[in-house]
């Protein structure tokens, strides 16, 4: 009974929640983006865009483009129907550079306007950067650098430190304004570029620290730097390169002869290719100005900021991995109240000195004792594989790519034997981490093994099966009401967990 009425919790906790639409008015594309509702790790329930070129050709007419006009109105007209037929009452509709600059932008507005029965926000460059900035203090735990979010007609930065916002500028770099400024001609946006960022002399506050990149056009880059090296994750979230990296990437399209001739460009969108060599010379550019440590990519922007704004103080605080960690516990497994009793039962076992942790270690363990049970409907024979697959491309924030493998492993080798062939992407994934990483995915998986055959996924059980260590000894200690569950299989995988510690195993039936 237990079980269903965690099950029914979750669905009851869903409907409760208000789903929030976005629409943003982009200077290259148009997007409506549902959220399951403004939570401190929102779910896209809809996400589409349609690229319409709203700002290609502001920089020098002065105005939207006519047909550009004509398929973001069919765009807006699309996705009116859209939030009626999913129930969104609540829906924030805003628009950025190209609608700002052009002087027929007023029109396109009262146009916009009438079509979606709602009213259209122009946000200032002001407003723009500081969206982007609680974009990325959504996305990202301990922020420290600066943020730059690249659109088609302007490009937003932001220095950031712990969530503080210091410094902000909207300058006219867009991918579509400087096509439209040098008549598609690359090599003369160098000095306009240049001659842009020269005037932030605050830029230069970005020596040593991290680039936080967003944008699509930023995005595409990231996958074609995966596309080349074979990366075997497709999460843009949290993508790192370091600054000779991403140079190197960048300076790809000022070496070939023509973008097509770089490896992976067949991978990228068609209507993005365009873009992609002033996106990434305004990456490279930065780089020079800012000498920045590390790139790191975001999926997380204005329309998050946005929701971020939305939030009580107390929910902004929430740590956006154990929260979205937790609400899909909630929603995927058997009990949320079992995946926290598994963090309190591992803490025993890694309070062992030789399993000596750091904070941040102790935070991933954790999360992926929440997300421990969320393969539990898949077939027996596939748990292993869908939950790695599931994790390991899940929508989380506040974690980096190892963090993020670390938990894809765990989840892995709970459904797994320590010593099993795991599937190729499991393999691949062990080698971008390193052998203590492996280690530990290896021992929680283990862990949690022993832990969900006793409590079947069920709260209230493991809390009265403490593990303790006893000279060189795991000892794991059972109360007579629960003695039954003591089998072969249990033993099986308990002295595999004692195997991996180097530890003698003991069951101990208590009373």
């Amino acid at each position: 009974m237990t079980r269903w009425k965690e099950i029914s919790g979750a669905n009851e906790r869903t409907a409760e929640m208000e789903p929030i639409g976005i629409i943003d008015i982009g200077s290259n594309s148009v997007r409506l983006v549902v959220y399951e509702g403004a939570v401190r790790a929102p779910t896209p329930v809809f996400n589409e865009k349609i690229l319409c070129g709203l700002g290609r050709s502001v920089a020098t007419t002065g105005n939207l483009g006519k047909e550009a006009v004509e398929r973001a109105l069919a765009a807006l007209a699309r996705f009116r129907v859209i939030t009626h037929i999913l129930s969104v009452k609540n829906i924030r509709v805003i628009a950025t550079a190209a609608v700002r600059d052009a002087r027929d932008g007023h029109d396109f507005i009262e146009s916009a306007e009438r079509i979606l029965g709602d009213a259209v926000e122009v946000l200032s460059g002001d407003k723009e950067a500081r969206l982007a900035a609680q974009g990325i203090m959504m996305g990202f735990v301990d922020d420290d650098g600066i943020a730059g979010d690249l659109g088609g007609g302007s490009l937003e930065l932001v220095d950031l430190a712990r969530d503080r916002l210091n410094e902000a500028a909207s300058l006219p770099l867009g991918g579509l304004r400087l096509i439209d400024t040098t008549g598609n001609k690359i090599e003369r946006a160098i000095d306009i570029i240049d001659g842009t960022l020269e005037s932030l002399k605050w830029l230069t506050n970005g020596q040593g620290r991290t680039f936080y990149a967003v944008g699509g056009t930023w995005r595409s880059l990231a996958k074609l730097h995966m596309d080349q090296i074979r990366y075997p994750l497709r999460v843009m979230q949290g993508y790192t390169l370091s600054a000779r990296e991403a140079l190197d990437l960048c300076e790809q399209f000022r070496k070939a002869k023509k973008p097509s001739d770089i490896p992976g460009m067949a991978g990228i969108a068609r209507a993005r290719r365009e873009l992609l060599p002033f996106g990434a010379l305004v990456l490279e550019r930065l780089i020079k100005h800012m000498q920045p440590r590390q790139i790191v990519f975001s999926v997380f922007g204005i329309r998050e900021g946005l929701i971020y704004g939305l939030l009580p103080p107390h929910e902004q605080a929430r740590d956006p991995l154990m929260s979205f960690c937790e609400d899909y516990a909630a929603l995927r497994s058997r009990s949320v109240e079992c995946a926290w009793e598994l963090c309190r039962w591992t803490d025993l076992l890694f309070g062992d000195p030789a399993l000596e942790e750091t904070p941040a270690e102790r935070r991933l363990r954790h999360a992926a004792c929440l997300l421990s049970d969320v393969g539990w409907r898949a077939h027996p024979d596939y748990r292993g594989e869908q939950s790695l697959n599931t994790v390991a491309h899940a929508g989380l924030g506040g974690v980096d790519h190892q963090g993020r493998i670390f938990l894809a492993l765990s989840v892995f080798h709970r459904h797994e034997t320590s010593d099993g062939n795991g599937d190729q992407l499991s393999e691949r994934l062990r080698s971008l981490v390193s052998k203590r990483v492996q280690r530990r995915a290896r021992i929680l998986g283990a862990a949690l093994r022993v832990a969900h055959m006793l409590s079947i996924g069920q709260a209230g059980i493991i809390d009265q099966t403490p593990l303790a260590y006893e000279n060189g000894t795991l000892v794991l200690t059972i109360p007579p009401a629960y003695a039954a569950l003591y089998g072969e299989r249990l033993r099986r995988r308990f002295d595999v967990l004692a195997d991996l510690l180097g530890k003698k195993a003991k069951i101990r039936i208590s009373g």
